[in-house]
């Protein structure tokens, strides 16, 4: 017995974790077809388009993509970690409110911001004209910086991508141990030298996750540069697929993107490494409380105030102000349905990705492998993609499948079934899914990887099961992340615009696309209920994402 028993171990264990890495291949495949359909129009001819992009437009395209990437990178990490360390680890003034209040403009959406502060900035606006008033200057006797650029390109998306890496680094910081502070501490280090020497360090992979997450969708974002008149890749495949009628062309500048998205998704995964941090003591205390008083307690404030009141106080305020001052706003009884459709989509969505994600992420926990993490990963392509790319994408198998169903039904029972999968709601959850898995897939790993794998291997020598440990041991220690990850692709599926635009069935209308519809025929005023009440329905979801985070250190 004592020789048999070791033996059948191994064997034990390899059958369940071999079809979970067959169930973990199908998921990953599924949700990559819309992107593999892609793939074939790279053998295509694109005419003479190439010809002119090399000298006229690539340049330009790559350049502006690469600006935009290094400038909402600085400027998410350096104001989110700056952020989450302040809140955690000093005491001044105020303190308590921007622990929840610092992730409000994750309900902002990027294009909104677009189009209210060129509402506020431009020549005609309250702005320049009240410093005009004040100055007695004309048109041409000062210089103002020009919205419309990439620089403020740049600004918009830092200022509703920054919560991104302020939520992973505030958990990191919560979930980091009091002793090894104590240490540094010890060895002479002040509060600024156990920052950079200490908790920098630990929390470096929640950091890097969190600036990944905010760079794909920089690269996804199209509103706010398209708006801006900022050349990126996302304009050029717009204007490749629309303005130009090429698809071949859109197709492979879609897949140049692909590219960009994988380089930056093996970077964050390079730079995580294989670092694992676990609590080994059962005793926790209070992480220190840094007073702060005097000038430091006021540029702590400062740094707190200011995103919020630009990423969110200043555009809701002005979101009111036209709501106010509107007198008559289009088919007012309609944003109910609006609404209705928004909150359906994104709860069925984020709950169906949240548990995709737990799928792939708890496979390759099972048995670890390159190969394992590179079908995640591929996965995981959707969110660097913009939307409309992804909803073509979904539109080709769905409608070919919805095609082979219908003659089939009709041969066979003389009954048409219609577009069963793009005529009704399963299109647009499966293409958010495509969207935003690697919200969750990121979200859900770094959240597994906080359990150590003693406890996987207690439970299987106690008799349990793969699936039995995953609901048993894993579920309950790791639901504030799953649900974490289910409020972030909620509040996402609120804004998305281009996959709802091109996927959703006839009739079906949701706040983002009244946004979309009324601002494009620029009337701001009454695109406002629409766009405060998709900003309404992500605050609920972060005040309760704030609660959990304030929560999840260990021992609370």
């Amino acid at each position: 017995m004592a020789v048999t028993e070791p033996a059948a171990w191994p064997v034990a264990r390899r059958r369940p974790a071999f079809g979970w890495r067959l169930l973990q291949l199908a998921i990953a495949l599924a949700v990559a077809a819309p992107l593999a359909a892609l793939f074939p129009y790279l053998f295509h001819s694109a005419g003479d388009y190439w010809g002119h992009a090399l000298t006229n437009v690539l340049p330009e395209t790559v350049s502006n993509t690469l600006i935009l990437l290094a400038g909402v990178g600085a400027g998410t990490i350096v104001g989110g970690v700056a952020a989450a360390w302040l809140v955690t680890m000093c005491r001044f003034p105020g303190r308590g409110l921007f622990e929840w209040a610092l992730i409000l403009p994750l309900a902002m959406p990027a294009y909104v911001m677009a189009y209210v502060y060129t509402d506020l900035l431009q020549f005609a606006g309250p702005v320049q004209s009240a410093l005009r008033a004040a100055t007695g200057w004309q048109h041409g006797d000062y210089w103002f910086p020009r919205i419309h650029s990439i620089g403020g390109a740049v600004l918009m998306l830092t200022m509703v991508l920054y919560p991104y890496v302020y939520l992973l680094a505030r958990s990191a910081f919560l979930a980091q141990s009091i002793c090894v502070i104590d240490v540094g501490r010890t060895l002479g280090c002040g509060p600024w030298a156990v920052f950079f020497r200490v908790a920098l360090p630990l929390a470096r992979p929640a950091i890097v996750a969190g600036a990944a997450l905010a760079l794909m969708e920089t690269l996804a974002d199209f509103g706010t540069v398209a708006f801006f008149g900022v050349p990126t890749f996302t304009t050029g495949i717009y204007r490749a697929w629309f303005a130009y009628g090429n698809p071949v062309a859109a197709a492979q500048l879609s897949l140049i993107l692909l590219v960009l998205a994988f380089g930056l998704l093996a970077t964050e995964r390079w730079a995580r490494g294989d670092r694992r941090f676990h609590h080994t003591s059962r005793r926790y205390r209070p992480l220190p409380d840094y007073p702060l008083t005097g000038w430091r307690a006021a540029a702590a404030f400062a740094v707190c105030l200011v995103p919020i009141v630009l990423g969110f106080l200043l555009p809701a305020g002005v979101l009111f102000g036209h709501l106010i001052d509107a007198t008559q706003l289009p088919y007012p009884p309609r944003y109910v349905e609006f609404a209705r459709n928004s909150l359906l989509l994104a709860s069925v969505a984020a709950v169906v990705a949240v548990l995709i994600a737990a799928l792939l992420a708890y496979a390759v926990r099972l048995r670890p492998a390159r190969l394992a993490e590179a079908i995640n990963r591929f996965a995981a392509m959707g969110y660097a993609i913009p939307g409309s790319i992804v909803a073509v994408g979904v539109l080709i198998p769905l409608t070919a499948v919805d095609h082979l169903v219908d003659g089939w039904s009709r041969q066979a029972f003389g009954i048409a079934t219609g577009l069963l999968l793009t005529g009704g709601l399963f299109g647009l959850v499966y293409a958010y899914c495509v969207r935003f898995l690697a919200i969750a897939l990121q979200s859900v790993e770094g959240a597994l990887a906080k359990v150590t794998m003693s406890m996987d291997d207690a439970a299987r020598s106690l008799g349990e099961s793969p699936r039995g440990v995953l609901w048993r041991v894993h579920r309950p220690l790791v639901s504030g992340g799953l649900l974490t990850a289910g409020l972030i692709v909620f509040v996402d599926v609120m804004k998305e615009l281009p996959a709802t635009l091109i996927v959703r069935p006839l009739n079906l209308d949701t706040l983002a696309v009244q946004v979309f519809n009324l601002v494009a025929d620029e009337r701001l005023a009454e695109a406002a209920p629409a766009a405060l009440s998709i900003v309404a329905a992500g605050l609920i979801p972060v005040l309760i994402l704030s609660r959990l985070i304030a929560a999840s250190r260990p021992g609370a």
